[in-house]
């Protein structure tokens, strides 16, 4: 009989290639914010996978850059521990796109994790045609010897199943090491305000992603009531940040509010008054002081 296995796996790979979504559709909820813009993970996020044979412990990381800043550095540290405590990495490569020099350069670095046992995954493979998918999964294969390679779709589901079991296969044989019912270590709070900086991150301009944080002042069930109050702020770097955000007579932060509470009221199961201040926090990705009172 073969015995029970529980370990820790990321997936690695350029912006946009799926891990977050990927991570999303094996814990089966979500746990980690999407978003087309780069670096949208910020901090190691845990979702727990429970199979009858393994615990998988998926940790969403942010992706590898080169910094600009303080908090850029800080997403790269955080990389960097990440992969080198992990059991298995989960190089993550589209199917729509060509295998480019950003994915060489990634292929390299996990040289240096010699912990972890390496895996190679074709994501959004329902976006191409068997043909390609297959051409895909040929060059990948060519990067190294992987102890699995694997195409995969998060958003169809296709392969799911399988990818679970080999990657219990690769974890070290070990108890649970989270309660079966638990999902992830995010707290509420941060859950929360990882799905208001989700929405202020849609449709903003460019100069805006890396310069948006969320933080709470205050939430809770109201007394006699199914409604949930929470009074978040929305913080930026610059009053010409802060103008964008709220919009022409507020329109853009009554957009963010209103796309946010859709997905906190799911997340909790009731109705939700959002009331979101935005403030300004003068270059705060460069100041260590400001960086930890964010919570980065």
């Amino acid at each position: 009989m073969n015995e029970f296995r529980s370990g820790f796996v990321s997936f690695v790979g350029r912006p946009n290639v799926g891990k977050s979504t990927l991570t999303n559709a094996l814990v089966g909820e979500k746990i980690a914010i999407t978003s087309s813009k780069p670096q949208t993970t910020r901090r190691a996020i845990r979702g727990i996978v429970n199979t009858p044979a393994a615990q998988i412990i998926v940790v969403d990381t942010p992706g590898l850059h080169r910094p600009r800043t303080l908090l850029g550095q800080r997403l790269n540290d955080v990389v960097g521990n990440t992969l080198n405590s992990v059991d298995v990495i989960g190089f993550c490569v589209p199917a729509n796109e060509k295998i480019g020099p950003g994915d060489a350069f990634i292929n390299e670095q996990l040289s240096e994790y010699r912990r972890a046992k390496l895996i190679a995954l074709v994501t959004k493979s329902e976006t191409v045609s068997r043909d390609a998918l297959a051409k895909q999964l040929v060059e990948i294969s060519e990067l190294r010897n992987w102890d699995a390679v694997i195409p995969v779709s998060a958003i169809s589901g296709e392969q799911l199943d399988e990818l679970k079991v080999i990657l219990g296969e690769l974890l070290p044989k070990s108890q649970a090491l989270y309660p079966e019912d638990m999902k992830t270590e995010e707290s509420l709070e941060e859950r929360v305000c990882e799905l208001i900086r989700e929405a202020s991150l849609e449709d903003s301009r460019e100069e805006l992603p890396h310069s948006l944080a969320v933080t709470i002042d205050e939430m809770g069930p109201r007394e006699d009531s199914n409604i949930y109050d929470i009074h978040a702020n929305l913080w930026v770097e610059r009053d010409s940040q802060k103008a964008i955000v709220i919009g022409k007579g507020g329109s853009r932060l009554k957009q963010i509010g209103s796309e946010a509470r859709v997905e906190i009221e799911k997340l909790l199961g009731t109705k939700v008054m959002l009331r979101i201040h935005v403030k300004v926090a003068p270059d705060w990705q460069r100041d260590p002081k400001q960086l930890g009172r964010l919570g980065m």
